[in-house]
């Protein structure tokens, strides 16, 4: 019923773009700045069909270090193991093994992350980060 897919041809990135503007993490986001994360990133999407119901991407650089981003199922099709199929098959991917570091960030799916070897920051002093959680919305003020 279900089939996961690294091929980008098959992804339907209106479907991705709705579901990534509605999210905790990406609201408002661009179609135009997911087509380019999509384009620089090694993505997987689950289809049921021809609906995308599932899609993540690693953002890498395919030797050292990789960042997971923009993982979701959708509601309707959740607990059924697919999140963990698809992140399993997108870190068995050849073009991301022997990486020394695998990152993420999560509100609410630690227990997820966790069953695939994901464990807190051992040094978490060591981060830092710039963020700014508005540049969608100004982005958009500008084009208006």
């Amino acid at each position: 019923m279900y089939e996961i897919t690294f091929d980008r041809s098959r992804f339907d990135v209106d479907a991705i773009h709705a579901f990534l503007t509605q999210a905790y993490w990406s609201v408002g986001i661009p179609r135009s700045v997911v087509e380019r994360a999509i384009a620089g990133s090694l993505c997987i999407g689950v289809l049921a069909g021809h609906e995308q119901v599932g899609f993540a991407r690693l953002i890498t650089d395919k030797a050292t270090i990789a960042w997971l981003a923009d993982v979701y199922i959708l509601p309707a099709h959740r607990g059924k193991g697919l999140s963990r199929r698809m992140l399993t098959a997108l870190f068995q991917h050849p073009e991301v093994q022997g990486l020394r570091r695998l990152q993420l960030a999560t509100r609410d799916a630690h227990g997820l992350y966790a069953k695939l070897g994901f464990k807190p920051l051992a040094h978490p002093d060591r981060f830092m980060e710039v963020v700014d959680p508005q540049i969608y919305t100004r982005q958009a003020a500008k084009v208006n």
